[in-house]
């Protein structure tokens, strides 16, 4: 599947005649009679192909004047994939919509993060996606109105707030207009779904493209947490979040076709963005199927992908965070490396109340870490070098690791730091980044299961057996680890 696949009309039609789940969030289905737009796999008949359009957003279905389908709806559908493994403006810029930046810093705040005009910003957005970032950040606000109206008895005027509407009747009139249902008509049709949550908690459901094997993904979640920040209970991953108007709590739980997600936030506000950074975590806009397909095209990776297949990479929800960690991971075991970070978020982290577990703090900011003294932290001069270099470029803006960086760019400036090798660049470009290439050709865990499958040993050998797996080799790491007992391959009980 490549970019524009909406407009190879052919093949959406086949998808949709299939009802073929796996094309959900690639590209969406206007039905020209009816004036909605559908995800693929709706289960209503499908149109007569003469009466079908498609539309690569939701935004360009509503910008074209279309609403969303009651029945499927296409605004709950997984993101594109294309967003999360892609480098280029237009990936990028899709990533900081997805964090609310739109929302918080305006269109001009976007193209600043990018180093771009707004003018080609929106052209190119536009002619990727049928719609700019006022139209995109729009369509998303309407999705978090719908989850708020859908799943909290919060008054109206609170949910247009929460959603980043600036006025009720601009809420009010954008529900409509997308949903072809009044906010209180979506609230009551709701109620006769599901059951009321807790007063204080937001639950939903996060989907994803089958299959999805949930066992490195918690598995290396739960192995690696850091105590107060991250546990795992009743079957559940929790973590703290820090947001951009206050913090939160989130549980994530796998269910067989979605991920449960239960929230408390300091600040409604934060919703959109604590939902798009639980499921990069989570890698849940991923395409399992042309990833597993494309590894299996080696004879030697094909069992494992057979085994267990839809392997995601466990990914992070604070990109900072997860830098400070891999700096505190090396050269000591998963065990060691808790112990730092558990130190540290005692002694600099924020806390948090957590009513319903054992989260006490969210992760210490890099700007707190860099005002420690030295000489407190409990590892080799060389590493404590590391560390507060680090730590010290992140907190004075000069290194910068967030979603709208590009990876090769961002290698480059980490490969300068003081104690970064090519081991912990690729784990920061893998999990943190995003980088589904990115490759950990010297680690002794993919090296000891290159050699017990017959593949080439040796980093520079395994590196060129590799160039086959491409863009996908994250992956492959990922069904490489899980050949070995460590716990990061296990779902905890």
């Amino acid at each position: 599947m490549q970019t524009g696949m909406y407009t190879e009309t052919e093949r959406c039609v086949r998808a949709v005649q299939s009802k073929d789940a796996r094309f959900d969030g690639w590209f969406y289905t206007a039905v020209l009679t009816t004036r909605i737009y559908c995800r693929p796999s709706c289960p209503v008949v499908p149109p007569k192909p003469e009466n079908m359009t498609f539309y690569p957003s939701a935004a360009a279905c509503q910008q074209a004047g279309f609403r969303a389908c009651k029945r499927c709806r296409p605004d709950t559908s997984p993101g594109s994939p294309e967003w999360n493994q892609r480098a280029d403006l237009v990936a990028r810029a899709m990533r900081l919509i997805a964090d609310g930046v739109v929302d918080r810093e305006g269109v001009p705040g976007l193209a600043a993060r990018l180093g771009y005009s707004t003018r080609q910003i929106e052209r190119q957005l536009l002619a990727e996606l049928g719609a700019g970032p006022l139209a995109l950040a729009r369509a998303q606000r309407a999705q978090t109105a719908r989850i708020l109206i859908e799943t909290t008895a919060l008054p109206m005027a609170d949910i247009a707030f929460a959603a980043g509407f600036s006025a009720i009747r601009t809420f009010n009139d954008t529900v409509r207009e997308v949903f072809a249902l009044a906010p209180s008509e979506l609230r009551t049709r709701a109620a006769r779904r599901t059951a009321p949550d807790t007063p204080g908690f937001l639950s939903l459901r996060l989907p994803f493209r089958a299959p999805l094997n949930p066992d490195n993904l918690f598995g290396h979640l739960a192995a690696t947490a850091v105590p107060g920040v991250e546990e795992w209970r009743d079957g559940a991953y929790r973590r703290t979040l820090r947001l951009p108007y206050g913090h939160g709590v989130v549980a994530l739980t796998p269910r067989p076709d979605h991920i449960a997600c239960r929230l408390t936030l300091s600040d409604l506000r934060d919703l959109t963005v604590a939902i798009s950074r639980c499921r990069r975590m989570l890698d849940l806009d991923a395409d399992p199927v042309a990833i597993d397909d494309q590894l299996r095209t080696d004879p030697l990776l094909a069992p494992l992908v057979d085994k267990a297949p839809g392997r995601r990479v466990p990914r992070t929800v604070d990109e900072e965070e997860f830098a400070i960690r891999a700096v505190l991971g090396q050269q000591v075991s998963t065990a060691a490396a808790r112990t730092h970070a558990a130190r540290l978020v005692t002694a600099h982290g924020e806390p948090v109340d957590d009513p319903e577990g054992g989260l006490t703090h969210l992760f210490p900011t890099p700007a707190a870490l860099a005002a420690l003294d030295p000489a407190s932290l409990a590892m080799p001069r060389t590493r404590r070098t590391t560390f507060t270099t680090l730590v010290g470029r992140l907190a004075d803006g000069s290194l910068q690791l967030g979603v709208e960086q590009d990876w090769s760019e961002t290698r480059a400036g980490l490969l300068a730091l003081p104690g970064f090798g090519p081991w912990t660049v690729d784990v920061i470009a893998m999990r943190g980044l995003g980088d589904p290439d990115a490759f950990l050709p010297t680690d002794l865990g993919i090296r000891r299961a290159a050699q017990e499958l017959g593949l080439p040993s040796t980093p520079a050998a395994l590196t060129a057996r590799a160039a086959a797996w491409r863009p996908w080799r994250a992956y492959a790491v990922q069904y490489l680890w899980a050949t070995d007992s460590h716990p990061i391959n296990f779902l905890p009980v």
